[in-house]
């Protein structure tokens, strides 16, 4: 079976991602919200797609700043229900909106996204699928697999034998650290 360790590198669009980003740990609130936003907008589509479309979601969604997305009106959705740069889906942006709102309500619960991440790690990824469907819209198994994947809180971001493990291995990941 073919793994993203495969073919990534060396690829035009997914070698500086899978090198780079896939699998390292992240705290920047704005970075975790584009990974949540990047994922929830791949379902149904290629990680290629998504990667391509990215500097348009960022010029879209505000450069990811939660605080401007979660004020989002109608006029917001209409302008990026119109915008070709990105994937122009009601469900995903309303997702995307909503889910801003989840992660401000996260600061003052939690002191932030990826400390509400912290919280609730070390959990079986079912649990997590649980806990993501409760708590944010637009995040069913494979979109909260990935995410968390590519934020080092589950396993399986990089085959064992990829040079970039050893990467990950040294800024320790959460899903090292038990």
């Amino acid at each position: 079976m073919s793994s993203y360790c495969d073919f990534a590198p060396g690829h035009p669009v997914h070698a500086d991602y899978h090198a780079n980003e896939y699998g390292f740990p992240q705290r920047d609130e704005h970075e975790l919200f584009e990974r949540l936003l990047l994922e929830i907008n791949q379902a149904g589509l290629s990680w290629e797609t998504i990667l391509r479309k990215r500097e348009g979601f960022r010029a879209a969604y505000s450069g990811f700043d939660v605080d401007a997305v979660a004020a989002y009106g109608e006029d917001d959705i209409a302008r990026l229900m119109a915008d070709a740069a990105i994937i122009r889906n009601r469900l995903k942006v309303l997702a995307a909106i909503h889910n801003a709102l989840v992660i401000q309500g996260l600061r003052a619960s939690h002191g932030g996204f990826a400390s509400w991440l912290d919280a609730h790690h070390p959990l079986p990824k079912a649990d997590w699928v649980k806990l993501f469907k409760k708590t944010f819209r637009f995040t069913g198994g494979e979109i909260t697999g990935e995410f968390l994947m590519s934020l080092g809180y589950l396993p399986g971001a990089h085959r064992a034998d990829c040079p970039v493990m050893v990467r990950i291995a040294a800024v320790g990941p959460a899903w090292m650290q038990g």
